[in-house]
């Protein structure tokens, strides 16, 4: 297996993982560290830091859905807690392609 498509199941398995943990309503020290390890595995092995502005601005805009979506009745609150947690996970797939970006750009890989 290498290491492509050991990340995109790094970085699918981290948005289950997320995407669970907010239905259930579940949160622990742990589970933050263990979604944070994966989000860097991910940045590091999956995402391509060619593409890093397309990803932070879908980043964002998946962020500002994510503050608004409060306001809808009865569903609201759950999908904002699923959003906020992918939200979370992505945040440091994107730092740590943004980091590799830098990197590449700097020292001219």
């Amino acid at each position: 297996m290498d290491t492509k498509s050991l990340g995109k199941w790094v970085y699918i398995g981290g948005l289950l993982v997320a995407v669970v943990a907010a239905l259930v309503e579940f949160t622990a020290d742990w589970l933050a560290l263990l979604l944070m390890i994966a989000g860097i595995l991910a940045g590091l092995f999956y995402s391509d830091p060619a593409e890093v502005e397309k990803f932070v601005m879908r980043y964002l805009g998946l962020a500002a859905v994510a503050a608004v979506l409060n306001d809808f009745v009865a569903i609201g609150p759950y999908i904002t807690t699923i959003m906020m947690t992918t939200v979370a996970f992505l945040g440091p797939v994107l730092l740590t392609t943004l980091v590799v970006w830098f990197y590449n750009k700097s020292f001219g890989k």
